[in-house]
């Protein structure tokens, strides 16, 4: 099993946004590079199943930080901002702000996966 370690930091902050950009990355390459190789009459099928893999792949990456994230957040009755010099308001900023960039990154992640489902040629 994954060991993610015990304190927030800042490399799950930035982990979701990084996956989303690598899945976007590889989504509009993997589609530019078998489209200019086949031509408008290229079989969508395997760039559909090759994005299907990296979202899954991409999204379960970025639940797991979030869910890291909403561990170390633990909403208590303490509300934001989460602004003095404490270890436990560290912790509960860099919890909240990771998980909230988890759940837009995963928007973003179904949202750059989508157009494989609707786009039926190269054009």
């Amino acid at each position: 099993m994954l060991r993610f370690g015990d304190k927030a930091n800042l490399w799950f902050l930035i982990a979701p946004p990084t996956i989303w950009a690598l899945h976007f990355l590889f989504c509009y390459v993997t589609a530019a590079v078998i489209c200019a190789k086949s031509g408008l009459a290229a079989d969508l099928r395997p760039i559909q199943i090759a994005i299907g893999a990296a979202t899954a792949v991409a999204a379960l990456l970025i639940v797991l930080a979030g869910w890291k994230a909403y561990r170390h957040w633990r909403p208590s009755s303490e509300l934001p901002p989460y602004d003095d010099p404490s270890d436990d308001d560290r912790e509960q900023f860099l919890g909240i702000s990771t998980f909230l960039l988890s759940c837009l990154s995963l928007v973003g992640v179904v949202f750059v996966a989508l157009p494989a489902l609707f786009i039926a040629d190269c054009r």
